[in-house]
């Protein structure tokens, strides 16, 4: 979409409901949409414009963001809010002047640099996976791949998880007026194995470092990891320059060492995933976003569902949870705009 041509229009209180900017920062990719409110409750955001940028390819996210504003002709964006995975410092509001630090952006972010730059009234910075969660109440049917438990999600606590450049998870709780979200630091807890292969895998990797957090075998980067650590296992070598490379070639069936790697992946990913289940209380689960929509037919093949449900006495409470993947590419975009609409009404 080129333009808009209606006016921004004002509610009642005089306060703007003009488009504004919504960013899912990864350290990969930069997803990004010109976003204004819905008209009604089932959709509350409606994206007018979507792009996706390589971070590689840019210098940092204003530059990203300019390029994006220049393919808006005639429209008037001066406020916007981005998910990204990092703590921001020197901040005591998520609008503040901080600067954003995180292991896997290319480049640092500056929340006061940007909004200067760019001439912003209003910017405004939420956890990446927070803002999934508060996307992932709005996701239909349509959009989701059950991979175990009930049809029916019950409106109670919901886990958001999934590998990407890291591993990141959130809690969406329901509440009286509206929700709370509980963002997670969940992709640095302990990895925790669960059979003799994952064992000498965690070990080959505790000889290179002291703590093995779970991002470090669940993520893309992360498989990665785990194919390195069974080729020294294995004595073996390979030329594999990417994550993608490896999955490539466990689909294809070309190389039985990466499908081994991508079976101890998605059978972690189940035991990890059934944890965080039972430590957060949660009673739906949706796995979105990452590398996973590229493994969907492996995924479901795989140990996944055995692993998840694996808890000993457990294992019946386990069974009652629906475990979905969430198929919708803007994703971590709309999660931005909820959040940040959410906060404009609070």
């Amino acid at each position: 979409m080129s333009a808009i041509a209606r006016p921004p229009a004002v509610d009642a209180t005089g306060a703007a409901t003009q488009p504004f900017i919504a960013a899912d920062v990864g350290g990969t990719h930069v997803r990004i949409g010109l976003v204004r409110p819905g008209g009604d409750a089932a959709r509350p955001v409606e994206v007018l414009s979507y792009r996706k940028y390589a971070c590689a390819a840019f210098a940092g996210l204003a530059e990203i963001i300019e390029d994006f504003l220049g393919t808006l002709e005639g429209v008037r964006v001066d406020a916007g809010a981005i998910a990204s995975a990092g703590y921001l410092l020197n901040n005591s509001d998520d609008d503040g002047d901080g600067t954003l630090i995180t292991v896997n952006l290319p480049w640092p972010v500056s929340l006061k640099d940007i909004r200067e730059r760019l001439g912003f009234r209003e910017f405004r910075l939420v956890n990446d996976f927070e803002a999934v969660a508060h996307a992932a109440a709005h996701m239909d049917a349509s959009e989701v791949l059950r991979l175990t438990g009930p049809e029916t999600s019950p409106r109670g606590p919901t886990l958001v998880v999934g590998p990407g450049t890291g591993l990141g998870a959130a809690v969406w709780i329901p509440a009286a007026h509206g929700a709370v979200v509980l963002a997670t630091e969940a992709g640095q807890a302990a990895l925790t194995v669960g059979n003799d292969l994952e064992m000498a895998l965690l070990k080959q990797m505790l000889s290179q470092r002291t703590h093995v957090p779970v991002e470090h075998a669940l993520s893309g980067p992360g498989l990665m990891n785990l194919h390195n650590a069974l080729c020294t296992l294995r004595g073996i070598t390979h030329d594999y320059a990417s994550p993608g490379d490896i999955t490539a070639a466990a689909l294809s069936g070309r190389d039985a060492h990466a499908r081994d790697s991508l079976a101890v992946f998605c059978g972690l990913l189940g035991g990890t995933v059934g944890d965080m289940a039972l430590l957060y209380g949660v009673q739906s689960i949706y796995l979105a976003g990452g590398i996973l929509p590229q493994i969907r037919e492996f995924l479901l093949q795989s140990s996944f569902v055995e692993r998840f449900l694996n808890k000993g006495v457990m294992r019946e409470a386990l069974e009652r949870i629906p475990v979905k993947l969430v198929e919708h590419g803007q994703l971590g975009v709309i999660g931005a705009a909820h959040w940040f609409l959410a906060r404009r009404q609070a």
